[in-house]
């Protein structure tokens, strides 16, 4: 059942989120919850963005469930409406497809995103430099950790226009990672 009003279609988000990952960890050290991340994407957009549309900050707190959990896009629509559902699915990779072929995808498909996903987007990439930069991956080299930075900076070049305040902050990020892992 859908909910209704602001602050209780976000909390249903934030629970929703909470169940569908419980069982997910972050690739860091501490491999601390993934949930952490998707609440992270939707405080960035807020604190960062300014962006209050609850509609973006519940496709925030949403964003990965269909690609990383056995949630489907008729379960989104049902509980949060198709606004939600459609931004979820617009920055949700299709996981049939090769690593490769979905970073690609990623790049290709980002410009043509609304602005919401855009901006959900944005704020993703945000989070995953400041993990990056924070907590990075156990296993990743600093020639791993450049390379995300610089795809990421490929995603991010295709959906500006999307928020300048979050623009603003990746770009800070990416120059702290590259200076750090010896890039560009």
């Amino acid at each position: 059942m859908q909910k209704t009003g602001t602050l209780p279609m976000i909390l249903a988000a934030v629970r929703f989120a909470a169940d569908r990952h419980r069982n997910q960890r972050r690739k860091d050290a501490a491999a601390t919850p993934y949930v952490n991340h998707p609440v992270c994407v939707a405080e960035t957009l807020v604190n960062i963005g300014g962006i209050e549309d609850p509609q973006v900050v519940c496709a925030a707190l949403l964003h990965d469930t269909i690609e990383d959990t056995d949630t489907t896009a008729d379960e989104l629509a049902e509980a949060f409406g198709p606004a939600v559902r459609d931004i979820v699915l617009e920055v949700s990779d299709d996981k049939s497809l090769s690593k490769e072929k979905r970073k690609q995808e990623q790049i290709r498909h980002a410009a043509t995103a609304s602005t919401a996903a855009k901006q959900v987007k944005l704020a993703d990439k945000i989070c995953n430099l400041q993990d990056i930069l924070a907590h990075p991956p156990a296993d990743w080299s600093d020639e791993r950790k450049r390379q995300y930075f610089e795809w990421a900076k490929a995603v991010v070049d295709q959906v500006r226009g999307a928020s300048p305040a979050l623009e603003a902050r990746f770009d800070a990020l990416y120059r702290e990672g590259m200076e750090r892992f010896g890039g560009k």
